[in-house]
């Protein structure tokens, strides 16, 4: 049986939430295990959750989502973050604190689930015990 990737997504926009979880939720080896709707609420979640891949926003209240990457990242190094961001705003931010990869929202649908396979694919080779 193949192992289920459990995700968190944040962003501020409910419709994009949404939108996303409708993604994740067609396909069977995926879980949407929490939505957040800011970077405080994603570590509040991430630390409750132990989610294998966040999706995480660039421009968000209280909290954007760089600063929210450096907090997760500090109490779960191993967890993977793949940043959504409309123009690449933000992204090399992001990537500095922490996130292992970006895709602009305006990515193809294949595009976000391919990503979000490999990188709990790799999340899961370095978790593996050496031989």
């Amino acid at each position: 049986m193949e192992d289920i990737i459990k995700i968190l997504i944040t962003d501020d926009n409910e419709v994009v939430r949404e939108g996303l979880k409708s993604i994740f939720d067609s396909q069977k080896d995926i879980e949407v295990v929490g939505q957040a709707v800011d970077g405080v609420d994603a570590v509040e979640k991430a630390e409750k959750l132990w989610p294998d891949v966040i999706l995480m926003d660039g421009q968000m209240p209280r909290m954007d989502g760089p600063e929210a990457i450096r907090r997760i990242k500090k109490i779960m190094p191993e967890v993977k973050v793949l940043f959504l961001t409309v123009y690449g705003d933000y992204a090399g931010d992001a990537l500095a604190a922490g996130a292992s990869w970006y895709l602009t929202k305006d990515c193809r649908r294949q595009d976000l689930l391919e990503a979000v396979r490999a990188l709990a694919q790799s999340a899961r080779l370095k978790a593996r015990p050496a031989a």
